[in-house]
């Protein structure tokens, strides 16, 4: 027997939180990943020097080496055009199904993300390939949902691109059929808008239960309510004063609205040195040395077209050089973990971070700052 599907007419899973398995749903305080590790440049559109690069070995080495600290997350960045300017940032990158299938085998028990932009992929394809990946995982895979902001980008795959609202409308159409597809026994047509699919089926199912992991960093109206429906943990690109709100807020519409739970984590720049001055002049060399034109491009598009970043492009300019936007921590140890304290008491979660070098830093990182964070609390 088929059964027809009619996008809309009821959420396919409307899950109880917290869940339990990989280890972003672990009990630490304040977890910790790594964020755009597969892309050039990482966080940082600059010249400084760095022996960072985009090799499979260079890639690997980070993650497990983040994988034995004991990190939760590795996130990566999904790109298919650089910015231009003179760096063309994140130009030179690994495409991340295929990233998170190598690092899921070259790991041991660190949650491996898979980054999309929701309209380079069809559902039937993406449901697939993200299954394959949860069983190479064991269970330690995620996908962390975009709905495709960059047009430039975009426009490679389709040349109309949709307008904020309606990308969110054809994300939540598009996971409604991936999550059918995991979760329906046999075959199933699905009549949706966006989508017109007969006798579809899909098998594995995944290897967690009910879905992998689901992540979303969309922070303007939509982006919320697509967050709270649907996803695990959404990440915010915020001053430190108005995160409390925003976790409450988002917490709240989840349990109001869809009788869900959902965890809120931030991303950003780490600069950790011996010495406080150290410290910030490796972060301003990394600004003195910034690719200011390829930083216009960006938010010129994102001023115009990501509402998400709209109140930031003015006031935190330099911070899409050193760090894509997100919360510095520039500092001693110390004082690096005072500001994970910080992040903690305004209701994050969490932290994925970028570095100028990953490879070098983390090491520093896990020598230096760990320790600190079990003293403080914030690690066990």
């Amino acid at each position: 027997m088929v059964q027809t599907i009619t996008y809309g007419r009821e959420q396919t899973l409307p899950l109880e939180h917290p869940r339990t398995g990989p280890s972003i749903f672990n009990d630490q305080k304040m977890k910790l990943g790594l964020f755009g590790s597969n892309c050039s440049g990482g966080l940082c559109m600059t010249d400084a020097d760095t022996s960072y690069e985009i090799t499979w070995e260079h890639t690997k080495s980070i993650a497990q080496k983040a994988d034995r600290l004991g990190m939760e997350a590795m996130v990566p960045v999904a790109r298919w055009k650089g910015f231009g300017g003179n760096v063309n940032f994140n130009g030179t990158n690994f495409e991340t199904f295929t990233w998170a299938a190598g690092l899921a085998e070259a790991t041991e028990q660190i949650t491996i993300f898979t980054t999309t932009h929701i309209p380079t992929v069809h559902p039937i394809v993406a449901a697939n390939m993200a299954v394959t990946n949860d069983h190479i995982a064991a269970g330690r895979y995620g996908l962390n949902l975009v709905m495709g902001w960059f047009t430039p980008e975009m426009q490679m795959f389709n040349p109309k691109q949709l307008e904020h609202d309606e990308r969110y409308r054809y994300g939540s159409e598009w996971l409604e059929f991936v999550e059918r597809l995991w979760t329906a026994e046999g075959e199933f047509d699905f009549d949706g808008k966006f989508f017109q699919s007969t006798l579809c089926e899909s098998e594995p199912k995944p290897f967690q239960n009910p879905r992998p992991v689901l992540i979303n960093a969309g922070n303007s109206p939509s982006g919320t309510d697509f967050s709270a429906k649907y996803c695990d943990i959404n990440f915010a690109s915020l001053d430190i004063d108005k995160m409390p709100d925003y976790t409450r807020s988002i917490k709240k519409k989840a349990k109001d609205d869809y009788r869900r739970e959902i965890s809120t984590m931030t991303y950003g720049l780490v600069v950790c040195r011996d010495t406080e001055a150290e410290a910030k002049r490796v972060h301003q060399d990394i600004i003195d040395k910034g690719d200011w034109p390829g930083a216009r491009n960006l938010m010129s598009i994102i001023g115009m077209e990501s509402q998400s970043f709209n109140e930031q492009i003015e006031k935190f300019q330099e911070r899409f050089i050193a760090g894509w936007a997100g919360m510095p921590l520039v500092g001693t140890p110390e004082q690096v973990v005072e500001g994970f304290q910080q992040l903690s008491d305004a209701g994050m979660e969490g932290m994925i971070m970028g570095f100028l070098d990953y490879n070098e830093e983390i090491d520093y990182f896990g020598e230096a700052v760990m320790p600190l964070m079990r003293e403080a609390g914030l690690r066990h």
